[in-house]
């Protein structure tokens, strides 16, 4: 950063930190014993649209990456989803798949497409849970979406965050702890 960008008040973006994707597993577990939510094996990563050919590489690699246990959707914004699944008690493995997924798309040059990934949980109410990894920013913060319409259990995502303090890198603010809709694996 240089001397100009500090007196205006601008600052370098956080470099994302993928390796911070594997707090995952643990955070898992405290999640479970504080809070009674239950991986349930499903993960995603989001990404812009890449166009053509590009598109039918990263697919083709993805899937040969993890032997083929993945699916492809677009969102009504035109986002990409990369769906993966595992046993819900292997968070780890997830992990792991979402991390080479992630890496292998920032080293072919798309990591400033890449929006986020997440990993999905649900406690034995049924409520829904993710914990998302903001690429952009290096952070984590959990969504939890209420009801069958578009609104979100604040209460419970704040007291999530409070749990997971110790595990994650929890985003603080909480304007970028944007909605992910719809998303595959929540």
């Amino acid at each position: 950063m240089g001397f100009l960008d500090a007196i205006l008040g601008r600052s370098k973006p956080v470099r994302p930190d993928l390796d911070q994707l594997f707090a995952l597993p643990s955070a898992a577990v405290t999640l479970q014993a504080a809070a009674g939510f239950e991986p349930t094996g499903l993960g995603s990563v989001c990404f812009a649209s890449v166009e053509g050919g590009t598109f039918a590489r990263i697919q083709e690699e993805a899937r040969s990456l993890l032997d083929g246990s993945v699916e492809f959707t677009q969102d009504a914004y035109g986002y990409t989803w990369l769906l993966a699944r595992h046993p819900p008690e292997d968070v780890a493995g997830l992990v792991n798949d979402l991390h080479a997924v992630n890496t292998s798309l920032e080293e072919a040059g798309f990591g400033p497409q890449l929006l986020c990934s997440l990993v999905g949980f649900r406690d034995e109410r049924q409520r829904s849970l993710a914990l998302v990894y903001l690429y952009k920013r290096g952070t984590f913060y959990p969504f939890s979406p209420k009801g069958g319409g578009e609104k979100r259990d604040n209460p419970l995502e704040l007291e999530v965050r409070a749990m997971l303090g110790d595990d994650l890198t929890i985003e603080q603010d909480l304007a970028r702890w944007f909605p992910v809709w719809g998303a595959p694996g929540l």
